[in-house]
């Protein structure tokens, strides 16, 4: 099955091309499509943090991985499906990340530490809200905090 999904908004960002690491300190903004009024973000800065669902535009079909691999392509970390990791690559190119909101300014949203491109198509926004966060521990394994370990920091 498929469907169709029209942007509500695109990524204005410094980063013209994805790297895995150095998000730290990077600052956003989101223009809403021409078809959504300033409406549509009303009330959003009243929550400090926003979830941005997000189309990986920049990566080629034949580049998208369906089963296992090593994350980053590194062997000294464990095969695994490409569900347990959050690779760009994957079946549906989509991407979520939970960002702090700074500020609206009628149809633009600014967001801190979004790991998207520039001209990257957003395809939702959800505030986040402590009722659907994990309601208990979260358990990872230790080479997923290896992996994370410079992915928030600042530019190298």
């Amino acid at each position: 099955m498929t469907w169709e999904v029209e942007a509500v908004g695109f990524v204005e960002a410094q980063r013209e091309e994805a790297k895995d690491d150095f998000w730290g300190g990077e600052e956003s903004c989101i223009v809403l499509a021409e078809h959504l009024g300033e409406e549509a973000l009303w009330g959003i800065d009243t929550f400090s943090h926003v979830e941005v669902l997000f189309f990986f535009h920049g990566v080629k079909p034949e580049k998208i991985v369906s089963g296992a691999r090593h994350p980053r392509n590194n062997t000294s970390w464990p095969k695994i499906g490409i569900f347990a990791q959050r690779g760009k690559n994957r079946p549906n190119r989509l991407g979520s990340t939970i960002c702090r909101v700074l500020r609206v300014e009628g149809k633009r949203l600014y967001v801190a530490e979004l790991d998207a491109i520039h001209g990257t198509p957003v395809l939702d926004l959800k505030p986040v809200m402590a009722e659907f966060l994990p309601r208990s521990e979260v358990r990872q394994p230790d080479w997923s905090h290896e992996i994370m370990r410079s992915y928030w920091s600042t530019k190298d």
